[in-house]
C-alpha cells in the first residue's frame, strides 16, 4: 500500500445546501479513462473494472480528493460497475424520483416529523432551519424547461415509483421513535466541519431527511446511534441528497448486523480471537474480569475509526476498508485461481477467513499502545485511554503496522498449512507469492 498525506477532501462552502430540485436531479459524475490515476480501471464507455478499482484504492492508500465523488457511487454500490455512462444517467434519474417518492410517503403519513424538533438553544440550527425551508420553496418554484418526451418519461417514472412505494406499509410507531432519536443525534453531527457550519448547517436537515427515509423503508434496521456519523460522511463527499441516500443504503446492507447486539458481540469476539493469536500476553491482561472485554473497540470498528484519525485521513481509511481488497477469503480464491483449480478452496483449519483487515487495523492500534494498555488496571482507565486517542492516530503508521500483522498471521497460519495440505510436489511458488502481490 502506498502511504501519503493529503489535505481536506474539498473546501466545503457554508450554505452549500444540496437540496433536490424539481424536474431535474443532480448531475451524474462521469468517470473518464483519463481520470487521475484511474487508467486501466475505466473503459471508453465508462464501464469500471471493479477488482482493479478496489485494488487501486487499497494500494494507493485511498483516493485522490478530486476522484472521490466520482468513484464512491461505484465503491458503495449506487451504480453497477458494468454500467456505461449513458446507462448511469438514466439510472440516476430513476433513483432520484424513487427517493423523492419515498420521502413524500413518510412525510404524508407522519406529518409531525416533517419539521425538526428544536430545543430552542441552538441559534445556528434554528437559523439553518429557516434557510433550509426557504431553499426548499425556491427549488419547488423553479421549473426547468424540458421537452415533451422528457416530461412523459418523468411522468412514467413517477407513476412507476408510486406503484412500487405504495406497496410498502410503514410502521408509524417505530418510525416515530426513530425520528425522536434522529432529532437528538443530528444536531450533534460533525459540527466542527465547514460543510455543517453557518448556513451550511442546513445540510444537517438534509442529513436528517436521508436518515428518516432510510429508517422508514428499512424497519428491520431502522435507526441506531452512529448511523448519523456514517451518513454525514457520504453527504459531505457526494454533496447530493439522492446519491448519499443510495450509497448509504447500499453500505448499510453490508454492515447492518453490526448495529445489532448479535453483530456487536460477534465482531468483538473475532477481535478477541485475533488478539489472542497475535499477542497472548496482552489478550490475557485485557481479558481479566475487572477490565471487561474489548467492547471499547466496537466504536472504532463500527465507525471505521472516524474519530481516531484526522478527518481527511479518516476518509482515506474508510475507502481502504470499503475496498475489501486485503481479505483472507479473497486471497484464498486468488491462490485457487493461480493454481487453475475449480470451485472454492476451503481454508485450512488454522485460518479464520472472518479476520477482516479492519480487525488487523484495530489490533495494530492496540499493539501500538501495548505498554499503556498493560498498565491499565480498570475499565475506567481503558475508557480514558481510548478517549485520549481521538484525532491523534497516525494513519500511515497504523496501516503499515496492520499490514505487518496481516503478513505475520498469514506466515504463521496460512503458509504452513498450504505447504502441508495444498501444495503439490510440482508447485514452484509458495502461498507467500500471491500474498506479496496484494501489496505490490
Amino acid at each position: 500500500m502506498e502511504y501519503r498525506d493529503e489535505g481536506s477532501n474539498r473546501a466545503a462552502v457554508p450554505g452549500n445546501l444540496c437540496q433536490p430540485q424539481r424536474n431535474h436531479s443532480p448531475p451524474v459524475p462521469l468517470l473518464s479513462p483519463c481520470s487521475s490515476g484511474l487508467q486501466g480501471v475505466v473503459d471508453s464507455e465508462g464501464r469500471v473494472d471493479e477488482s482493479r478499482l478496489r485494488a487501486y484504492i487499497f494500494k494507493q492508500g485511498g483516493l485522490l480528493p478530486g476522484d472521490r465523488r466520482l468513484v464512491w457511487g461505484f465503491l458503495f454500490g449506487m451504480y453497477p460497475c458494468s454500467s456505461t455512462a449513458l446507462e448511469r444517467a438514466a439510472l440516476a434519474e430513476e433513483l432520484g424520483i424513487r427517493y423523492q417518492t419515498m420521502k413524500r410517503k413518510w412525510q404524508r403519513e407522519l406529518p409531525g416529523a416533517v419539521r425538526m424538533r428544536l430545543n430552542g438553544t441552538d441559534a445556528e440550527l434554528i437559523a439553518a432551519v429557516k434557510h433550509f425551508e426557504r431553499s426548499r420553496l425556491t427549488a419547488e418554484d423553479s421549473v426547468a424547461e424540458e421537452s415533451e418526451e422528457a416530461r412523459e418519461k418523468e411522468a412514467f417514472l413517477k407513476l412507476q415509483a408510486r406503484v412500487l412505494i405504495d406497496r410498502v406499509q410503514l410502521d408509524i410507531e417505530e418510525l416515530q421513535e426513530a425520528v425522536r432519536i434522529i432529532d437528538k443525534d443530528v444536531p450533534r453531527t460533525e459540527r466542527d466541519l465547514d460543510y455543517f457550519l453557518g448556513e451550511g448547517s442546513a445540510n444537517l436537515l438534509v442529513l436528517r431527511e436521508i436518515l428518516i427515509t432510510f429508517a422508514a423503508f428499512h424497519p428491520d434496521v431502522s435507526y441506531a446511534q452512529g448511523m448519523n456519523e456514517l451518513c454525514s460522511r457520504f453527504l459531505e463527499v457526494l454533496d447530493s441528497e439522492r446519491d448519499s441516500y443510495w450509497c448509504f443504503s447500499s453500505y448499510m446492507e453490508k454492515i447492518a448486523d453490526d448495529f445489532k447486539a448479535d453483530g456487536l458481540r460477534r465482531k468483538i469476539e473475532l477481535e478477541v480471537k485475533l488478539l489472542q493469536e497475535l499477542d497472548p500476553e496482552l489478550h490475557a491482561h485485557l481479558g481479566k474480569e475487572d477490565l471487561g472485554s474489548l467492547t471499547f473497540c466496537h466504536r472504532w470498528l463500527l465507525l471505521g475509526f472516524q474519530r481516531e484519525f484526522q478527518h481527511s485521513d479518516a476518509l482515506r481509511l474508510f475507502e481502504i476498508l470499503s475496498s475489501n481488497h486485503l481479505e483472507l477469503n479473497e486471497m484464498r480464491d486468488q491462490e485457487r485461481l493461480r493454481r487453475g483449480g475449480e470451485g472454492r478452496t476451503e481454508p485450512p483449519p488454522s485460518v479464520n477467513p472472518d479476520f477482516t483487515f479492519e480487525l488487523f487495523l484495530c489490533a495494530a492500534v492496540l499493539l501500538e499502545h501495548r505498554a499503556t494498555l498493560l498498565s491499565c488496571a480498570s475499565e475506567v482507565q481503558l475508557i480514558q485511554f481510548t478517549n485520549s486517542l481521538q484525532g491523534k492516530l497516525d494513519l500511515n503508521a497504523t496501516l503499515q503496522k496492520a499490514e505487518e500483522l496481516f503478513m505475520k498471521y498469514c506466515k504463521k497460519s496460512v503458509l504452513d498449512c498450504f505447504k502441508n495440505h495444498c501444495l503439490q510436489p510440482e508447485d514452484k511458488e509458495p502461498f507467500s507469492f500471491p500474498l506479496r502481490s496484494f501489496f505490490s
